[in-house]
């Protein structure tokens, strides 16, 4: 019979912190732990070959690497999903984490349950992150759309370079 629940990859710098999420985890028994590991420069090919359908990343991992190794990670991994666990409430770590590709971010003060029930909703598709965080991402997401307006313009028609130049002058 074939194994449906989510398979996940835990790195952690802390090892309670790794060996208390992976009980936890495989004791709901809506996951299956394919690897735990700590942050070691051989750490990605362990995730890439794990074949795990999430990645759940510690802070220390990801300040460490400025978030490099996340987005190696979903280069190499596109459909991983990646969840930060135990994270400050920085907006800046939030936003570059979730444009390095994490699509969870869970703060250190989330109890059992809601760790439990934010991997599942990632694992699900979903992404889950602070609603008081969440703020900061719909304005970096518009100022960001408002600063750039000729890629913009290039991502919603397919105009050339000449073309998006092209667009004032018709419009002066």
């Amino acid at each position: 019979m074939p194994d449906n629940r989510p398979s996940l990859f835990l790195v952690a710098g802390n090892r309670l912190l790794r060996e208390a999420l992976a009980r936890l985890l495989n004791r709901r028994g809506d996951f299956n732990v394919c690897g735990v590991s700590h942050c070691v420069p051989d750490t990605t090919s362990s995730v890439v070959t794990s074949a795990a359908e999430v990645l759940i990343l510690d802070s220390v991992t990801a300040r460490l690497s400025d978030c490099a190794f996340i987005s190696e990670i979903v280069s190499q991994v596109p459909s991983m999903k990646v969840v930060l666990i135990d994270m400050d409430d920085d907006r800046e770590i939030f936003l570059e984490c979730v444009r390095a590709g994490a699509v969870g971010y869970i703060l250190k003060d989330a109890s059992a349950a809601e760790v439990v029930s934010g991997v599942q909703a990632v694992a699900h598709g979903q992404a889950v992150c602070p609603p008081h965080l969440c703020i900061h991402l719909f304005r970096a997401f518009s100022r960001q759309w408002t600063a750039i307006p000729n890629a913009r313009i290039k991502l919603e028609f397919g105009l050339t370079r000449r073309q998006q130049q092209l667009i004032p002058l018709i419009a002066q």
